[in-house]
């Protein structure tokens, strides 16, 4: 979770019905069955004799086998994640990373103190001391919206975020491919920054993972509708998160909501992705995420700078 900073300054369907009129929704080796899944790599229709397990979803014997047979273009075979990214061995590699850096600036934070909170936290207008220049995401320091993102002050706070980290992280790096994942989780961060800075007191100070997390929360529970598993437990976990959000007052409910709205969108370009063009359409939707980021950014500054 966000903590305001205190300093002064700062599962299977089951088939539904079809009339005459919708086609059938079959296996594709198997046209007598009915079925709701499909392969993960080629999206053909699957039965659950067909279904081969996979590191995410199912995919069909013929993908499994590295078939030509999906309509491609040569070349087109090689493995590849859900979104379309290329199948990595180590499907932890960038959590782990995250992860490191998060704890390494946790240590940092630690051995130096307020001096180096100062310089991460984000704030939109503050002074420094109590005679001090004005400083903060106003000021140009928009650096702020991404080091608040990986700086934490308590143990049970970089503990409870990194154990959120760890558990869905490889989860949806699996899913979506390296490259895809690292931007799904920076853009999550400086969503829930952005937000945090155009609703909040410019001059409250905020930090934490939360943004980033709370967007991991967001792209899981559409990977999980899209792979047509059961919803419940993904629901339930983020309605337990979001209670705690808006009843503890220590709690940036502007970053985790931020975090949260942008990693959906993103995910749901990622995976709902035309397959003709999905990098078009998954890139593009980045982009356009990052651009009403900046805009938000521009006119809260132009408000607060008047």
């Amino acid at each position: 979770m966000d903590r305001q900073h205190g300093s002064e300054h700062g599962s299977e369907r089951e088939p539904e019905h079809r009339s005459e009129h919708v086609p059938a929704v079959t296996c594709y080796r198997h046209p007598d069955r009915e079925t709701g899944i499909r392969c993960t790599r080629c999206d053909r229709l699957i039965c659950p004799d067909c279904m081969i397990s996979a590191s995410v979803g199912y995919q069909c014997p013929q993908c499994v086998r590295g078939g030509s047979g999906t309509g491609h273009k040569p070349g087109a075979n090689r493995p590849r994640t859900l979104a379309g990214g290329a199948v990595a061995g180590d499907t932890w590699l960038v959590t782990k990373v995250l992860l490191g850096i998060n704890l390494a600036v946790f240590v940092a934070v630690l051995a130096v103190g307020r001096p180096l909170t100062d310089e991460l936290l984000l704030f939109g207008r503050a002074t420094t001391e109590a005679y001090g220049p004005l400083e903060g995401v106003a000021e140009g320091q928009w650096y702020r919206l991404l080091t608040s993102a990986f700086a934490h002050q308590e143990f049970w706070h970089v503990g409870m975020n990194m154990l959120a980290l760890w558990i869905l992280g490889p989860q949806l790096e699996a899913a979506l491919g390296r490259g895809r994942y690292l931007a799904l989780y920076l853009l999550s961060a400086v969503g829930g920054s952005v937000l945090a800075y155009v609703v909040s007191d410019p001059q409250q100070a905020s930090l934490g993972a939360s943004g980033a997390i709370y967007g991991l929360f967001g792209a899981m529970a559409v990977l999980v509708r899209r792979l047509r598993y059961d919803m419940r437990p993904i629901l339930i976990l983020l309605a337990v998160n979001l209670i705690f959000t808006f009843t503890v007052a220590s709690i940036s409910w502007q970053a985790h909501v931020g975090g949260l709205v942008v990693g959906a969108v993103i995910a749901y370009a990622m995976v709902h992705a035309p397959r003709e063009r999905r990098a078009l359409v998954q890139w593009g939707a980045c982009g356009a995420v990052l651009a009403l980021e900046v805009v938000a950014l521009m006119v809260r500054t132009a408000v607060l700078t008047g």
